[in-house]
């Protein structure tokens, strides 16, 4: 199973949105059938099984084993992944583009690259997989809180000209392409959950 896999395809998409089957690819992180799924989702067996066979059209769900049960012969599935994303592939020409965006200082355009990396990331790890290869890549996530709307401006020329100056000394022209992208928003507030104490 999969730590996250990307959902490009527009039917697999509308598959997965769907509430009930989504929650059962989030219970099928841990292997199990329609019957012991049925009584967490409040459904008949026949009729989680129905959902679950969608699910497997689609690829997000596989059978890993068949066990005897009560005179029949029980599938025990699991999920393809135990998280997933949706490509911006799934809309097709509605997709997101950071060349559709004009404002580059804006968090459209910071939204339009992130759903690129989904797009571009997703496709390179699905290709890797098929050639039981490992794509190479780098992910740097951290946390920084600025005193001023100055220092973030500082911040963010130095770190810019430091980057240039990175990619200016190891650039070879003949060698292969990556895409490097920095981006930098708020972190959201956390949200209070009902009856918690919001002081």
């Amino acid at each position: 199973m999969l730590d996250v896999d990307v959902i490009d395809e527009p039917a697999a998409a509308a598959a997965a949105l769907d509430p009930l089957r989504a929650r059962l690819l989030a219970a099928l992180a841990e292997p199990g059938s329609a019957s012991t799924l049925a009584g967490r989702v409040g459904l008949t067996r026949q009729k989680v099984n129905y959902h679950l066979r969608t699910l497997e059209a689609h690829g997000l769900v596989r059978e890993i084993a068949q066990r005897p049960r009560r005179g029949l012969t029980e599938r025990v599935l699991e999920a393809s992944a135990a998280s997933y994303l949706v490509s911006p592939a799934a809309l097709g020409e509605a997709a997101s583009s950071p060349e559709r965006v004009s404002d580059r200082l804006s968090a459209r355009y910071l939204l339009a690259l992130g759903g690129r990396l989904v797009r571009e990331v997703g496709d390179l790890a699905r290709r890797a997989d098929a050639q039981d290869k490992r794509l190479a890549t780098l992910a740097i996530d951290t946390e920084i809180a600025f005193a001023s709307a100055a220092e973030r401006a500082a911040f963010a020329d130095e770190l810019g000209a430091a980057v240039r100056e990175l990619a200016a000394r190891y650039h070879a022209p003949d060698g292969r392409p990556h895409r490097l992208i920095v981006g930098a928003h708020p972190v959201p507030a956390p949200t209070t959950q009902p009856g918690e104490d919001e002081s």
